[in-house]
């Protein structure tokens, strides 16, 4: 059954986190409505490609271009299915804005599917919906988890945690983790309401 899926993005927000799953969810059929802040559908927000190279940490290399499809100031809860948030740097300061953390509040108390990557946890914890959960993300955001309350999953980089309404993953690499829990691909009830462990 097809879905309707609002994805909040940003300036810099990691490219294959942005662009895979933009692509992927509406190939099988789901809507998907890209928003950011302060641009307006058919603006365009910048992203940067995070990759892991050996060294401490990952490396940013430039990205594309990557077209808004609807207006960040028209998003409503009650008109989505589900939350995507991707990685990358754009949730560092999404999370500044009070709308967005309203936005994600909404999501979380409706008990819709919220998936978030990477980064993206950044604006779980700043909406002050991880207390008593459990949920992955980039290891360097492990300490944010945790400040605010969660419990933060050390999973492999390639896999993905549900807790609840909750889909998390370290980082692209989980994509086929992370998007099949989040998607009906395997028969489950994903991408809707749902009002335990996402999958039941």
């Amino acid at each position: 059954m097809s879905k309707k899926i609002l994805m909040l993005v940003g300036d810099y927000a990691e490219d294959y986190e942005t662009m895979v799953p933009f692509q992927a969810l509406q190939m099988i059929g789901h809507q998907v409505d890209a928003v950011c802040p302060d641009k307006p559908k058919g603006d365009y927000i910048i992203t940067a490609i995070h990759d892991f190279d050996g060294a401490q940490t990952y490396s940013e290399k430039p990205g594309h271009r990557f077209v808004l499809n609807a207006d960040f100031s028209a998003a409503r809860e009650q008109d989505y299915d589900a939350l995507l948030i991707p990685g990358g740097r754009a949730p560092e300061y999404l999370r500044l804005n009070d709308d967005v953390l309203k936005l994600v509040q909404a999501f979380d108390a409706a008990r819709k599917p919220i998936a978030a990557v990477c980064h993206g946890p950044q604006l779980l914890a700043a909406a002050g919906i991880l207390k008593g959960r459990t949920c992955s993300a980039y290891p360097a955001c492990a300490p944010e988890v945790r400040l605010s309350g969660g419990h933060y999953a050390s999973i492999g980089i390639d896999q993905a945690h549900v807790d609840g309404n909750l889909v998390t993953a370290p980082a692209w690499p989980a994509h086929p983790q992370w998007l099949g829990e989040g998607s009906d691909l395997r028969g489950r009830r994903r991408w809707g309401p749902c009002g335990g462990r996402a999958g039941e």
